[in-house]
């Protein structure tokens, strides 16, 4: 009897391990339809002690065969999000918005340190590393994808 509470005990601790951990988390999410052709993945903020400006990378892939076009970008933990460009003219550092960024059929773009970032503006709380940071990119169709990017410290690369 000992033995068969025991089996039954360890078979519905697996069973609720099993519930909570499926599906497995993912790195993006559709907000609507079934599935975006958009997958993020590394998504990451570099943080800025003492500033209320932060920049966030991520590697975004096309999975579809249309090019893909993001028109904007929103978080909840800043003021203003918009996709910018580093770029060095003249041996200096310009940085410039960009209104839209298309993702080509099948292609893959990285939003990385010294190029293509999404700029965060109007932090309203210190970012500290190992924290978590939600961003929605929203697409041309309509739909938009939800991710979370790890706060990483300032030497991070």
């Amino acid at each position: 009897m000992k033995n068969l509470l025991l089996s039954l005990t360890a078979l519905t601790l697996t069973w609720v391990a099993g519930s909570v951990l499926w599906p497995p988390a993912r790195a993006a999410q559709p907000s609507l339809g079934a599935a975006a052709p958009l997958v993020a993945t590394d998504a990451w903020v570099r943080v800025t002690p003492g500033s209320d400006v932060a920049a966030a990378y991520v590697t975004l892939r096309n999975s579809s065969q249309k090019p893909v076009t993001i028109i904007g970008v929103e978080s909840p933990a800043a003021g203003m999000a918009m996709i910018h460009e580093t770029k060095i003219e003249g041996g200096v550092s310009r940085m410039r918005a960009h209104d839209q960024l298309v993702i080509p059929a099948g292609g893959t773009v990285k939003l990385q340190p010294e190029g293509l970032h999404i700029m965060l503006h109007g932090i309203a709380a210190q970012l500290s590393p190992g924290a978590s940071v939600p961003l929605v990119l929203r697409l041309a169709n309509g739909t938009s994808v939800q991710i979370v990017a790890l706060v990483r410290p300032l030497n991070a690369q």
